[in-house]
């Protein structure tokens, strides 16, 4: 506010020199005086405003409204620039009504405040400024324009939303008002810098912005600055936008994150303590009833046995089976890609199902395959293995064959069996959770798990599954894996059958499980095949436990996890440089493919998953014991 020491007269005189119209008012809204574009503009002669009120010169209907305005603005007088994008109007003195743009300008004399008004007639012919106000009051965001002195020349209606003032208690204020009090002083050396170099700066940058409304209550904002010129000056028009809501579903969307993780996480802890802890029983059960096997003799007592083994595979099958879905659904398994010969997989599932094949009168045949794959072995292994365990559980009488064709640089594996077929409504249910076939004849073994590992499988590795079937002659399953550049001469598979060695077994087995019931199961299973075994239950233990051996071990088995947070592949590894020899060895786990990594870093070592089969696991060992060397996987 200007504080001057002029009478009312003085000023009078000063602004009749001015290009604009205007009117001088005291501090009781009468008019002072007028100069002549002002007198002209709503049609009065000379001197013929002076003494009224301002209100004569505002519409009949607005008065009221624009008295109550006046008073307010009297007991807090401030500067209010012309474009103030607000809704006004004045009165000729014919009654006719116009548009205008008034400027407010109050000014201290020795006679007391007086409020110079500076008045432009809108021409409603000028479409421009009608569309530029038309699009300002109709823009989504609040929108602010300030001076060059960082005061705000026009808001919106949605500012006055926005933060709770009315346009009029805005307008001529300096934009800090609009921030929280401790933000104002460093917000205004923010202004004078951009002012020194504006420049256009986007919504959204990631600065954390904060306003505050007219009733204290803080927000978060995002702003947009541009630099605007015109006739009148240089002005900044800013675009703002409460981003409260969306700060709220941010801090929502990062919680849920977060908490996704903590799940995912205790998930991991759950499936890696469910890979052990629940395999560890069915571990000890699975080599007791190996160990009774070979100690037992009554006819009836084997039959018990059988009829055990038979409950501990289905549950076996169904245990792998449950923590197969939830590691993949939990994305806790990570492929493992490299070259091998898949002719080597061909032999390993050849020799592991012939004999299930065989045991319930069917014929089991596979073909040779010289081509080199790029995949994870194991879990393809995986897929190869639930294809020929359903064609067998569906398959009465016949075959099922497993057979490797190259077509258009990939490696086809065709399970192909002649069993009850699959209806086609069915043939996109089949890979389902739970899902069985409800054909005539359909097993009622299985879960029903089978297939929704291999499409988890499938789409895990990237590779294309296919089915054909024809009910009453059966179905084959294939799966196509990219080919490697090159190939190998296919070898004679090294064959498990007992009968291959003739040797009694003997030697020495250190067994190194800090499970007490496993290693117990463990050691019955082993001396009861003939060896004599030396248990520890971890890698310090193994290694204190050999200092007192009269002879070197001939085979070496172990846990993975062991009791003082030791692994397996430490412990073979420490025996080995102990005793200077290269000891055949077994490590053992129902770990996930980070063991299978470990493992393979030791030469002459071969995994096994549990529960393991007894009786693959003495036919591998009496090999190894017999030649020095672990059987392939």
């Amino acid at each position: 506010m200007i504080n001057l020491d002029l009478p009312t007269v003085v000023i009078s005189d000063i602004l009749k020199t001015s290009a604009d119209a205007h009117i001088v008012t005291d501090d009781e809204g009468r008019i002072q005086g007028a100069n002549r574009l002002a007198e002209e503009l709503f049609g009065y002669g000379p001197d013929e405003l002076k003494g009224e009120p301002i209100e004569i010169l505002i519409p009949s209907d607005h008065r009221e409204h624009h008295r109550e305005l006046r008073e307010k603005y009297q007991s807090s007088p401030r500067g209010r620039p012309m474009v103030s994008g607000l809704e006004l109007y004045g009165q000729r003195k014919d009654g006719t009504v116009f548009r205008a743009e008034i400027a407010l300008n109050p000014v201290e004399t020795s006679e007391g405040l007086v409020v110079t008004s500076t008045i432009r007639k809108i021409d409603e012919a000028d479409i421009s400024e009608a569309y530029f106000r038309m699009l300002l009051e109709s823009a989504p965001d609040a929108m602010i324009i300030i001076d060059e002195q960082g005061k705000i020349a026009i808001a919106n209606a949605q500012s006055e939303e926005m933060f709770g003032y009315g346009r009029h208690e805005m307008l001529g204020q300096p934009v800090e008002m609009l921030l929280p009090d401790r933000l104002r002083g460093k917000h205004v050396g923010h202004r004078e810098g951009f002012a020194a170099q504006p420049r256009l700066r986007p919504m959204g940058l990631g600065q954390e912005l904060l306003a505050r409304r007219k009733d204290g209550s803080e927000f978060p904002v995002e702003i947009s600055l541009s630099p605007v010129r015109s006739p009148e000056g240089h002005y900044v028009s800013s675009v703002i936008r409460d981003v409260t809501e969306r700060r709220r579903m941010e801090r929502e969307i990062i919680a849920a994150r977060q908490e996704a993780e903590r799940a995912n996480k205790a998930n991991s802890a759950f499936l890696a303590a469910a890979s052990h802890d629940l395999r560890q029983p069915v571990q000890a059960l699975s080599l007791l009833n190996g160990a009774l096997r070979r100690t037992v003799k009554d006819e009836r007592a084997l039959e018990m046995i059988d009829s055990q083994e038979h409950s501990l595979i289905a549950m076996t099958n169904l245990l792998n089976s449950l923590l197969d879905i939830s590691r993949l659904d939990a994305g806790a398994v990570s492929p493992e890609l490299e070259d091998f010969p898949i002719q080597r997989l061909i032999d390993r599932l050849s020799d592991e199902f012939a004999r299930q094949a065989q045991h319930v009168g069917l014929e089991f045949a596979s073909s040779s395959c010289a081509t080199v794959i790029n995949c994870d072995p194991n879990l393809l292994a995986e897929i190869i293995q639930n294809f020929v365990s359903n064609a067998i559980r569906y398959t009465e009488k016949g075959r099922v064959t497993l057979e490797c064709t190259e077509s258009d640089g990939d490696c086809v594996i065709a399970v192909t069996d002649t069993g009850i077929g699959i209806e086609k409504d069915q043939l996109d249910e089949i890979f389902l959770e739970f899902h069985q076939c409800k054909a005539p004849g359909a097993s009622k073994e299985g879960f029903g798990l089978g297939l929704a590992i291999v499409k988890r499988l499938s789409d895990l590795l990237g590779l294309s599954i296919n089915v054909t079937s024809d009910i009453g002659r059966g179905s084959t399953f294939s799966v196509s894996i990219p080919a490697a550049n090159r190939t190998v001469v296919s070898e004679e598979p090294e064959s498990l059958a007992d009968d291959d060695i003739h040797e009694d077994a003997s030697g020495l087995v250190i067994l190194i499980e800090d499970d007490i019931n496993v290693a117990n199961a463990w050691g019955m299973l082993l001396e009861a095949e003939g060896y004599s075994v030396a248990m520890a239950a971890s890698a310090t233990e193994a290694l204190a436990l050999v200092n007192h051996l009269h002879e070197s071990p001939a085979l070496l088995i172990s846990d993975f996890h062991l009791l003082d947070g030791s692994t397996g592949v430490e412990a073979v590894s420490a025996i080995r440089e102990f005793f200077d020899e290269h000891i055949p060895a077994f490590i053992v786990s129902g770990d996930t493919s980070k063991v299978v990594k470990d493992a393979r870093l030791l030469d002459n070592c071969t995994l096994m998953c549990k529960p393991i089969d007894t009786n693959r696991l003495l036919s591998a060992a009496r090999l190894a014991v017999s030649t020095g060397v672990v059987p392939p996987d």
